[in-house]
């Protein structure tokens, strides 16, 4: 998905899914073999398809079923490698696999676009969506022992609101900051990374309503393949009460940086409507989130309703990467690690009933 990787600076991004759904599958009695696919994080969404397509060309043998999930914008990457409207200028062989696709699943897929793209196009915005990646990478790699010290920094440099209005001096020493926290091989992936956000952009212009419209009219689903979703929304935020419930001065910096996310994400695109939900999915919404859920209603990143396509797997409050395990954790041992501070209490029970739900509409598939 957008500023997400595989493994970066020893932190394996998309462990906590691999390791949920490999035990439910042997819990099933079913062998699965995970294989985790790290593209361009902002890349156009074509070349990112292709980098998939070579992957599971690769490492997908030669017989059994296949399953694809693709989180964020990964979700958008499945769609278009498998679609049979769509040409990757990609060669037959490399797709010769297709038709042992049974299931495709996206987690919180900006499948009508969100309007937070249509920001990060913008001078500023580019420089906002560096930002971001690199407080991603800070709270997912550094750990608590560094967030802390990282978070004083930040505040003796200006703190994030400077940094989230695109300074980019500001951005340059809180990028050295974090290079501090890493070894020398991490450095390297760090900055290799984020020099990939500099330099390719294509995906940011192409997920914006205005663009997934066109998407959505050339990119047709394979009829063999079931579709689901994965589907979040995490709270509106209310600045005072907000800030009482931060429990670290890190938490503070990105309580106030979510804040600022969900207002441009909240930005309703008349001209280009999100989803319809089907009566059953309008149930399966007021049952699993708290509240109504309308065009403003948001994960942070993508509109909840931006997010229906194929059957509703599972609903429920989070923000764009709690369903990937990457939540505020209480137990022992804390093996989770937040990202953001969205208010929106994800735990370990409903990263399970997410995980459960996933393996069924998976093995259903079948």
């Amino acid at each position: 998905g957008m500023f997400g990787f595989g493994q970066l600076a020893g932190y394996d991004y998309f462990r906590h899914v691999r390791v949920a759904l490999e035990r439910r599958f042997a819990d099933a009695g079913v062998k699965l073999v995970t294989e985790v696919v790290p593209t361009p994080p902002t890349s156009s969404l074509r070349h990112r398809a292709r980098i998939l397509a070579k992957a599971i060309q690769l490492n997908a043998g030669s017989e059994g079923p296949i399953h694809l999930i693709g989180h964020s914008t990964g979700g958008l990457d499945v769609r278009l490698v498998l679609s049979p409207t769509i040409d990757l200028k990609s060669d037959a062989e490399r797709l010769r696999w297709r038709p042992r696709v049974v299931s495709a699943v996206s987690f919180n897929g900006p499948h009508y676009g969100t309007p937070l793209a249509s920001y990060f196009a913008t001078v500023s915005g580019t420089r906002v969506l560096y930002a971001l990646s690199l407080l991603t990478v800070v709270s997912l790699s550094v750990g608590e022992p560094g967030l802390a010290v990282f978070s004083r920094l930040l505040a003796a440099l200006g703190g994030v609101e400077q940094l989230f209005g695109g300074d980019s001096r500001l951005i340059s020493g809180a990028t050295d900051l974090i290079l501090r926290f890493a070894d020398k091989s991490g450095r390297g992936e760090i900055s290799g990374f984020l020099e990939k956000i500099r330099t390719d952009q294509g995906a940011i212009v192409q997920i914006m309503p205005e663009a997934m419209d066109l998407f959505n009219a050339t990119a047709e689903d394979d009829p063999t393949v079931a579709y689901g979703c994965v589907v979040t929304a995490a709270p509106a935020p209310r600045a005072v009460r907000f800030a009482k419930r931060v429990r670290s001065p890190y938490a503070a910096l990105t309580a106030a940086m979510y804040s600022t996310l969900y207002q441009f994400t909240s930005q309703r695109r008349k001209m280009y409507p999100y989803a319809l939900p089907s009566p059953e999915q309008a149930a399966a919404l007021r049952e699993g989130i708290r509240g109504s859920v309308d065009d403003e209603i948001n994960d942070g990143i993508v509109p909840t309703l931006s997010q229906l396509w194929g059957d509703l797997i599972w609903c429920g409050d989070g923000d764009h990467l709690d369903v990937l395990g990457h939540f505020h954790d209480d137990g022992t041992p804390t093996d989770h690690v937040d990202w953001m501070t969205s208010g929106a209490h994800f735990d370990r029970q409903r990263f399970s009933a997410v995980m459960d739900a996933v393996a069924s509409f998976q093995l259903a598939a079948r």
